[in-house]
């Protein structure tokens, strides 16, 4: 395995670590702060702290940018404007066991897109690991009740999360068809940018039909949480990982988001790790390693 390839692997294991905080704070605050407008505060702070720094190489990148808009407008509008924002509309109306189920089909979408657009070889390995994982995540979901799984009952906000999974899966590949002449922080900076803009207004939209919401240190430490690490961070390292790996191999980890969302609500939450969690975190670890193992 060459160093590119592992570093590849790195930069998607520690974006999907701090993605898991993530869903830890959609699940805590959100009956404290209305979706639109959660995610408008996460995409904004982002932007205010990057942008500044990605400036000077936007201006370079410019024409580049110009002549390139249409793809990068999508990626803005499917990976910031519209992705998180539909996880945190589908939390506050549909389950837990509802949303892993439907986010277990995020990978599959990448994966499947990847074949079509970018021609990735989807292997016997690929396939069977891809099964492993999902099993994996569905034994954390459900605890490990077939009971659960065959009597889940299916709400509007399923809808949101497979559609979100399907967003996120057009804008991975729009990633990895990044030109070369647009810089790393050139593109994210734009697509920030763009993707935070149609936000603010929809967010001031949501203030009209929900209860007034009090800004207290927990939503400020939220909300600094996900803008510098969920959106700046995480980005950064998720985009690098799509470049050296591709999109279909870095979609694999996004099952370790439950793994490490467990780890972190045993450490920050008090909740328990059953032999029900350890035997989804063999099948998840399983899976992926088969999945992104060598030829």
């Amino acid at each position: 395995m060459t160093d590119s390839r592992v570093a590849g692997f790195l930069f998607a294991l520690m974006a999907v670590t701090i993605w898991s905080g993530n869903f830890i704070i959609a699940s805590g605050f959100v009956e404290d702060i209305p979706p639109i407008t959660l995610a408008a505060l996460r995409w904004v702070t982002a932007s205010l702290i990057f942008v500044p720094f990605a400036w000077r190489g936007m201006q370079r990148d410019m024409q580049s940018l110009l002549d390139n808009r249409w793809a990068i407008a999508g990626a803005a509008l499917t990976g910031v404007t519209l992705f998180n924002t539909l996880v945190y509309v589908s939390a506050r109306t549909t389950d837990t066991v509802n949303m892993a189920l439907l986010g277990s089909t995020t990978p599959v979408f990448v994966v499947i897109l990847a074949r079509i657009f970018l021609k990735e070889r989807i292997s016997p390995a690929r396939a069977a690991g891809l099964a492993i994982a999902i099993c994996g995540m569905l034994t954390i979901a459900t605890r490990g009740s077939l009971d659960t799984l065959l009597h889940l009952t299916f709400r509007v906000g399923d809808v949101w999360m497979l559609l979100a999974g399907f967003l996120w899966a057009i804008y991975s590949i729009l990633v990895k068809r990044k030109p070369i002449t647009i810089s790393r922080n050139s593109y994210l900076g734009a697509t920030f940018l763009l993707g935070a803009i149609p936000l603010i207004p929809a967010a001031l939209i949501e203030q009209q039909f929900h209860v007034p919401w009090a800004v207290t240190p927990a939503i400020v430490g939220a909300v600094l949480y996900v803008g510098i690490g969920a959106s700046l961070a995480a980005f950064f390292l998720w985009n690098s990982a799509i470049m050296i790996i591709g999109p279909g191999t870095a979609a694999l980890f996004q099952y370790f988001i439950p793994v490490f969302s467990g780890i972190g609500a045993f450490f920050l939450l008090g909740k328990p790790i059953t032999l029900v969690h350890g035997a989804g975190f063999v099948l998840i670890f399983g899976g992926v390693a088969l999945a992104t193992r060598p030829r």
